[in-house]
């Protein structure tokens, strides 16, 4: 989709989504308090939670039996979190600068600024799980990179769940300026409940459960208590959770699409106030 009917896009270039993937890699890199906090806040909720659960694991034998499921929840909740925040924190680096008019007006297509969108959104996150992963080995004897294949399998549950949000809520923003930026770092929070991060869905009061089941995450998370008490990887729920994956990201995107063209016959991509 173009920004002019005049203007005549070439094919998908990958040499656009890497040209916008070094702006904000120079962006983040510029500034040491974004690389800390991009740290910071995993760290935080590792030792939070690592500590309780020694403190659970030497008072309750069921949860001395279970190790790892919080430092495994914190860890995984923190691939989804920071996955959404990372794509949002770059979209909204283009609002602060006043510049997203600019892009749209360029060659670079829209699928392409996604995709570059996409790709710093792991960049941020790996910057921040990775030193976090490891300080869970050495403080909490917790080997995310155990769960081997069945990590990747969360993680790529994860990371689509959170670039859906993404997407959505960059489009949110796009069509009505930086009054909705607010849902960048708040959205997430709603569905920490629903996902059953620390706790299984039969928790939930029976009618909460059938939404809960409209997650994919918390396909991720039951997952995880499944393989780390009962030590059995279902595949099962991570197949469901892939098909709730690309159903939501292909509406996310049509959305988004939706979205920017409202906002260019508004002429809000010129206009990024409140």
């Amino acid at each position: 989709m173009s920004a002019h009917p005049e203007i005549a896009y070439e094919s998908f270039s990958g040499r656009r989504i890497g040209a916008m993937v070094l702006r904000y890699w120079y962006l983040l890199r510029s500034s040491w308090p974004r690389l800390l906090e991009l740290m910071y806040w995993p760290l935080v909720q590792l030792l939070m939670w690592g500590f309780l659960q020694n403190y659970v694991g030497q008072n309750a034998s069921f949860f001395a039996q279970a190790g790892g499921v919080f430092i495994g929840s914190v860890l995984l909740w923190d691939i989804l979190f920071r996955g959404q925040l990372g794509f949002s924190i770059s979209f909204l680096e283009e609002m602060y600068a006043h510049n997203l008019g600019n892009l749209m007006m360029s060659p670079l297509r829209p699928i392409e600024f996604v995709i570059s969108l996409m790709i710093m959104s792991i960049v941020r996150l790996m910057i921040g799980m990775v030193p976090v992963s490891l300080l869970a080995i050495a403080f909490f004897d917790f080997n995310l990179y155990a769960l081997g294949f069945a990590l990747a399998a969360f993680f790529a549950n994860l990371i689509l769940t959170s670039w859906s949000i993404g997407i959505l809520v960059s489009g949110l923003i796009l069509r009505n300026g930086m009054g909705a930026e607010g849902l960048a770092w708040t959205i997430m929070f709603l569905l920490l409940p629903l996902a059953c991060v620390y706790y299984p869905v039969a928790v939930l009061p029976g009618w909460l459960q059938s939404v809960a089941w409209l997650l994919p995450p918390t396909y991720v998370f039951e997952g995880m208590r499944a393989l780390l008490i009962n030590h059995v990887f279902r595949a099962d729920l991570m197949v469901w959770a892939l098909a709730l994956n690309a159903l939501y990201f292909a509406a996310a995107a049509g959305i988004f699409l939706v979205l920017l063209e409202s906002a260019r016959k508004q002429g809000s991509l010129l206009q990024t106030g409140e």
